[in-house]
């Protein structure tokens, strides 16, 4: 059995004498133990299929004539001595062959005065595959010679060819097996089958077992902080796989620069042998963290001092994102830019808008965390911020033109400016119309003019209104233009479960409460008005405050008589009410006036 320490240290003479002891002791000592086992024997019958001893009688130039010791020769094509390794034969000389089968004249083969058919080629073969058998068992190593590229693998030459399968060549498949074509190899034998005369060997399983050998040698010597040589065995995206000597390590795109790099072919190859420090052992997973850059000077150790927050600076775009771009101030120092920071009033909706890669661009330092190495930047910090004047620009109680940008449920945004818009609440439209949705008054698009109602430069919000920019309706002309007792004409403009909206004029409504539809309990107001009709009411109420006006449809012709009737009763529930609520503290009335604008 070859001993394994011959792996990658054996010289060519080393080789030689090594495959000439594989199979030691002399062919007398072999035949004389075949003979003993009986696996051939010398009969005076004829003995198909066996490997018999025979004398040489006769050599001509292609054909050699033996005695087998029948009754009948047998001759051998002079071709099956191989000049190279077996001297030519000799008269007398004594010769191993295997009988194959008999042959009359005739072809016939049950003649037993017949030629002999003898194989010297066929019985060295016999000989020498129980020689190998005798002296190898599965899992032994072994040396020999690659031969020959065959279908699925390699031959191997042991003393006899044996078969090298193309996955058990190498840990990982060579490009072409047939590189190997006359090297010497060791292996370790995998399988024997004897009846079919068949070995199979792995180059492979040999180099793991030795590799099994050395990693766990490795991993006891190996400490962190380490530096190690190694070769580059594999590169994927996320990083390199580098061979210490018999173990992999893998060496993360992270920890190979302090500078960005997009793939770790920009900074290793394919077989390159480089130095590594050790990271990180798990020596339970048998897995090694490597380190190209921690071998070097950190550029964030002093990037305070280089980059102090507040600083401008000149970078570029190394990156962009969909929430900022990222700006390299030197190699290994890069900061972000968050797509917040870019402008003061510009609507970015991605910062490929503003910047692109490659761009040089000037940049404040807003933060700095050196321990996590980040660095926060600001593009709009390095231009004047529109806000700061902004009170200057736009005077509260001043008039602006601007274009309804947005419309929302609570109001409109309009552009006074590029990025600087105000609020049209809902509220602030009209004076007089109860407005549910902005899209009644206005359209996106639309140019407007307003009023500056407030301006808050912190918060970045200027508030507008439309209404202002006209007198309040409700402080002189509706209190003057409708008083208790009126009689008016209105339409209906809105029907709810507590009464009906009449329009008296364009955007001013006021309430017909259910109690005063009609003089009986009215329980549902659409089964006796509908949206649209025209209405004759009387105006009860005018509330300035609340800027709201009462109606009554049941008090149209009702005398003076009735109407201070009523008023009667309406004080004397009134005061009931009052003094319940004083009696009951903070709780509130329990009944409201039938009258009233809610329920």
């Amino acid at each position: 059995m070859v001993n394994r320490n011959l792996i990658s240290s054996l010289e060519d003479d080393d080789i030689a004498s090594e495959l000439s002891t594989l199979f030691a002791g002399s062919d007398e000592d072999f035949e004389r133990a075949f003979v003993e086992n009986e696996v051939f024997e010398q009969n005076s019958e004829i003995d198909l299929n066996k490997i018999v001893k025979g004398k040489i009688l006769r050599v001509d130039d292609d054909k050699v004539l033996i005695d087998v010791g029948f009754k009948s020769e047998g001759s051998i094509n002079r071709g099956e001595w191989n000049e190279l390794t077996d001297p030519l034969p000799e008269v007398g000389q004594e010769v191993y062959v295997y009988v194959e089968d008999l042959e009359d004249e005739f072809g016939e083969t049950d003649d037993p005065f017949g030629l002999i058919s003898i194989s010297k080629t066929k019985a060295d073969h016999i000989m020498h595959w129980q020689k190998v058998i005798d002296k190898v068992q599965e899992g032994d190593v072994v040396l020999g010679q690659v031969t020959k590229k065959i279908k699925g693998g390699l031959l191997v030459e042991i003393g006899v060819p044996v078969f090298l399968p193309a996955s058990q060549v190498d840990i990982r498949r060579p490009g072409d097996i047939g590189d190997y074509i006359g090297r010497f190899v060791q292996c370790e034998v995998l399988k024997i089958d004897q009846e079919r005369r068949n070995i199979v060997v792995s180059r492979r399983a040999l180099i793991e077992s030795e590799r099994k050998y050395i990693r766990e040698i490795l991993l006891r010597e190996l400490t962190e902080g380490d530096i190690r040589k190694g070769i580059v065995k594999n590169i994927a995206d996320f990083g390199a796989f580098v061979d210490l000597g018999g173990i992999d390590g893998l060496l993360h795109i992270t920890d190979m620069s302090h500078a960005r790099i997009n793939h770790p072919s920009q900074m290793v190859s394919m077989d390159q042998e480089i130095d590594v420090m050790i990271l990180n052992i798990d020596r339970e997973k048998e897995k090694i963290a490597l380190g190209l850059k921690q071998m070097q000077a950190n550029p964030w150790d002093e990037v305070e001092e280089k980059y102090p927050i507040g600083g401008v600076f000149n970078g570029e775009v190394v990156n962009v994102m969909s929430y900022g771009a990222f700006v390299k101030l030197e190699d290994g120092i890069e900061g972000l830019v968050h797509i917040s920071e870019m402008s003061w009033v510009k609507r970015i909706n991605h910062p490929n808008e503003v910047v692109q890669i490659g761009d040089e661009i000037e940049v404040a330092v807003l933060g700095i965390d050196r321990k996590g190495e980040q660095m926060s930047l600001g593009m709009k910090q390095t231009q004047n911020n529109p806000w700061d004047n902004i009170l200057e620009r736009y005077p509260i109680d001043g008039s602006v033109k601007g274009k309804v940008r947005n419309l929302t449920n609570y109001g409109a945004f309009v552009e006074l400016e590029e990025g600087i818009d105000g609020l049209l609440h809902v509220s602030d439209m009209s004076w007089t119309r109860k407005i549910s949705h902005p899209n009644e008054m206005l359209e996106k698009g639309e140019d407007v003019e307003c009023k500056i109602l407030a301006v808050d430069p912190d918060r970045r919000r200027i508030a507008l209104g439309m209404k202002q920019l006209d007198n309040d309706p409700w402080a002189t002309d509706i209190p003057a233009k409708y008083q208790p007792g009126q009689l008016i004409n209105g339409k209906v403009t809105k029907i709810t479960n507590f009464g009906v909206f009449v329009g008296l004029e364009d955007g001013l409504e006021g309430l017909l409460h259910i109690s005063e539809l009609a003089e009986d309990k009215i329980e549902d107001a659409q089964k006796v008005v509908n949206v649209g009709d025209e209405l004759e009411v009387k105006v009860l109420r005018v509330d300035t405050e609340e800027r709201k006006i009462g109606l009554s449809r049941k008090r149209v012709d009702w005398t003076p008589e009735e109407e201070a009737k009523e008023a009667q009763k309406e004080a004397a529930i009134q005061k009931e009410e009052s003094e319940l609520k004083g009696g009951l503290g903070d709780s509130g009335p329990l009944i409201k006036s039938p009258s009233g604008d809610s329920e």
